[in-house]
């Protein structure tokens, strides 16, 4: 199979592990999940992913209102870890050799972030989970996903979504929302779409690095997107 991406970073919500039970991890969705990523592994695809803390804890959540924000969102960087772990174990019992790489160190449960080791180990066919944010309180994970992705030298940043793309207006409540097949990141920034935040669509924009925005639960729509399929929109200059 000819391939558009050999080395992409995926960016998955916390609420996509939680399959729509709002709060923890659902075992059942996260190794669904896992088994798309071993398959997109088989065909030499090197693999780099971001996973939220939504489905645990935000810092700008409502639950967070009366904290510190930089408490509130060290609070959301271990709930990522937790996530990062629930995925590590999944995969690896798919056969998929998985490192997690934290931003804030606890060498009891992760590596901490080494750029030069991530790389290692994607060359040797290991998928790194990024976990922990960039470690820096104010910065969401889309942020984290767009700078984790520059450092890897990465092909594309691929953020899975529960839509189909990115619209002119929310699908869920606009019935005739448009879908958008490209879009450029000035676009995006101008009409203030919500798929990422202007931070991570900015960093990719200086960088030219092309985002595309994916429904995960149509199932194997990660291997399309690798594949250069039409899936989603993209977002490029």
């Amino acid at each position: 199979m000819a391939l558009a991406f050999q080395r992409i970073l995926l960016k998955l919500s916390g609420e996509a592990l939680a399959a729509g039970h709002g709060f923890g991890v659902d075992v059942t969705r996260v190794h669904e999940i896992a088994g798309e990523i071993a398959d997109v592994r088989t065909l030499g695809v090197e693999i780099a992913i971001v996973v939220g803390g939504g489905n645990f804890f935000r810092g700008v959540a409502e639950q967070a209102r009366d904290m510190d924000r930089v408490s509130a969102d060290h609070m959301g960087m271990l709930a990522t870890v937790i996530n990062a772990l629930a995925l590590q174990d999944a995969l690896e019992k798919k056969g998929v050799q998985t490192r997690v790489m934290s931003a804030i160190e606890m060498d009891q449960v992760a590596e901490p972030f080494i750029r030069r080791r991530a790389l290692r180990h994607l060359e040797k066919g290991r998928v790194v989970i990024f976990a922990a944010g960039t470690g820096n309180p104010y910065f969401s994970t889309d942020s984290a996903a767009s700078l984790r992705a520059m450092e890897i030298k990465a092909d594309v940043v691929m953020k899975a979504t529960k839509v189909d793309g990115i619209y002119d207006a929310d699908p869920v409540v606009v019935k005739d929302a448009k879908m958008f097949d490209h879009i450029t990141y000035l676009d995006v920034l101008k009409k203030g779409l919500k798929v990422m935040d202007a931070t991570a669509i900015a960093l990719c924009r200086e960088n030219g690095l092309p985002i595309v925005i994916f429904n995960l639960n149509k199932t194997g729509n990660i291997k399309r997107v690798v594949a250069g399929e039409k899936v989603g929109s993209l977002v490029s200059a």
